[in-house]
Formats: C-alpha cells, sequence, structure tokens
C-alpha cells in the first residue's frame, strides 16, 4: 500500500515550480510564503533531495527537481483526468497527454492525425515534440511516441506496434543529372556528389544496400559531398541540384509524382529501419492514451500516405 504522506506537498510544490516564486505560489493558493516554503522544506527532507536552487534573485528546479516535477504533474493530470471521468461518467479523454514525433516524418504524417482526433475530443491536452534522437518514454515520462529505428528487445513496460519498415529510393533532380550523367550501377554511385544525414552523433548516417540474402540489409557509409542533419533540408539539398540522396519514399512521394525529384537506381530500392508506434504500458488503459493509440495504430503507415 502506498502512504498518504507521498502526496503531500506535490500541488504545492508544483505550484511553485510553475510560477517560480514561493510568493507568487502563496497568492495562488491562499497560504502564506512561510507556509509554502516550509512545505517545500519538509518536502526536500522527506525524499532525501533539494528540489530548488535559491538564489536572491530567482528559484530554479534542480536536475532532481526537474525529475520530479514531471513525475508529480503527470500524477496531477491523471486524478484531473480521473475526476472529470467520474464526474461526467463517460471515457471521454481529458487532460494533457505527451507525445514525441519524429522530426520530418512527424510533421509531415503524423501531426494532421493527431489535428484530426483533438478536434474530435476537444478536452484534451497534447504536448507535442519532435525530434530524431533517442528518446526514452520512461525516463521522459512521454505517453505516447513514434519512432524510426528501434530495437528487437522492446522494455517490458513500453508497449509497441510495427506498421511497417521506411522505403528507401535513391534519387536526384532532373538538372543535376542532366550535368552528371544517370548512374546505371551502385558502383556508379561512387563517381557522383552523394547528399547524406547528418545524425546527431556529428557521424553521417550509412545508406542501406540489399544484402546478397532475400530480405537481408546492409549498411554502407559512403562518400557524401555534404551531409545535412534534418531530412526536409536532405530533400531541399536533392532538389537544388546538390547530389544524389537516398530518400524514404514517405518523404518524397510528391516530387516524385511531380517529376521534380527522379528515382536513379531503382531496383537498389530497399527497406530501411522499422517504424513503430511506443506507449507506456502503465498509462495505456487511461482514455486519452488508449484512444489516442488506437486512432495512429490504425492509420500510420510506413509509405507515409496514412490510411483512413
Amino acid at each position: 500500500m502506498y502512504s498518504s504522506e507521498r502526496l503531500k506537498g506535490i500541488d504545492v510544490f508544483v505550484m511553485v515550480a510553475d510560477l517560480g516564486s514561493f510568493t507568487a505560489a502563496s497568492e495562488r493558493l491562499g497560504l502564506t510564503s512561510s507556509a509554502i516554503s516550509k512545505g517545500i522544506a519538509r518536502l526536500e527532507q522527506r525524499i532525501g533531495t533539494r528540489l530548488f536552487n535559491r538564489t536572491t534573485r530567482r528559484l530554479a528546479l534542480t536536475e532532481a527537481g526537474t525529475t520530479f516535477y514531471r513525475t508529480c504533474t503527470a500524477v496531477l493530470a491523471d486524478l484531473e483526468e480521473a475526476e472529470l471521468a467520474i464526474a461526467s461518467e463517460c471515457s471521454e479523454p481529458h487532460g494533457r497527454i505527451r507525445i514525441d514525433l519524429p522530426a520530418s516524418y512527424g510533421r509531415l504524417h503524423v501531426l494532421p492525425l493527431i489535428l484530426e482526433f483533438i478536434e474530435k475530443h476537444p478536452l484534451l491536452q497534447p504536448h507535442i515534440s519532435f525530434s530524431d534522437r533517442f528518446v526514452d518514454p520512461l525516463h521522459d515520462g512521454i505517453d505516447i511516441v513514434v519512432r524510426i529505428g528501434g530495437t528487437d528487445a522492446w522494455p517490458a513496460a513500453l508497449g509497441h506496434q510495427y506498421f511497417g519498415a521506411q522505403r528507401l529510393t535513391f534519387c536526384a533532380s532532373a538538372q543535376y543529372l542532366k550535368v552528371h550523367g544517370v548512374p546505371t550501377t551502385e558502383r556508379d554511385l561512387e563517381q557522383h556528389q552523394c547528399i547524406g544525414y547528418l545524425q546527431s552523433d556529428g557521424l553521417v548516417g550509412p545508406w542501406f544496400f540489399k544484402g546478397e540474402l532475400p530480405g537481408e540489409m546492409e549498411r554502407r557509409v559512403v562518400h557524401t559531398r555534404m551531409a545535412v542533419g534534418d531530412g526536409q533540408a536532405e530533400v531541399d539539398a536533392v532538389l537544388a541540384g546538390h547530389g544524389i540522396g537516398q530518400l524514404p519514399t514517405w518523404l518524397v512521394h510528391q516530387h516524385l509524382q511531380s517529376g521534380a525529384i527522379i528515382e536513379v537506381l531503382p531496383d537498389l530500392a530497399t527497406d530501411g529501419l522499422p517504424m513503430n508506434l511506443i506507449w507506456l504500458k502503465s498509462r495505456e488503459n487511461l482514455p486519452k492514451v488508449k484512444a489516442l493509440i488506437d486512432y495512429l495504430g490504425e492509420r500510420l503507415a510506413a509509405h507515409g500516405t496514412h490510411k483512413r
């Protein structure tokens, strides 16, 4: 059983963190500044760590305080949602939900789905971040993550749904091919200007090629003329005629259809990294989380044009 002592002071702590001031929190909560200060001191003593760095000019969360704040706000949001659900006697999604999406794929193909969803559920308050770095939902307190790339050994605390592997194709602008010629073999790529993806670790990401066995995939580092750390910027460089890129079809589908970008070496097109919808199992039964997981799970597609 959980002791009720663990709940004491959480609302005061969150209010102080939100407002950045004992005085402002005291006014909002109708308590004295002394009561607020003593409440925070008791909380810090109970959990055995300092939550705020205090100076004469400012009040800021410590690293431990930031972690504790994420947990506390999630707990309070769940309590609020539970009260609303009971009061309305329905399972309508309520409250805040944290979502993290891949930068380019997320903006192009997931955000429109989320916007459709919240239009149907106006009481939902999504907090959406975009990043291509590895995100740990457990550590960062994120309810739902869409991720390109992953692992075969998912932690037991995470639920996941595989919705395909991105399809990778070699492509260039018509102007580039007119000047430099069209490659006809894999070896021809060595003579061309190549555009790569710059990873967060500062290294250029490998290109993917078919392996010797069916379904096998090889990763190879290629010499690139330039590397950019954003998918859309990589497309822009290809459109501007700076070289050949290996790009996912979900990113260049419209450009291929319009003829602005031309596929080369179509026999070398291959599947790339897996794409997954991931969520915290501890929160999957909350109406807001379950409903959005179901909505996205039915519509996400690896090629980008989401299913209706």
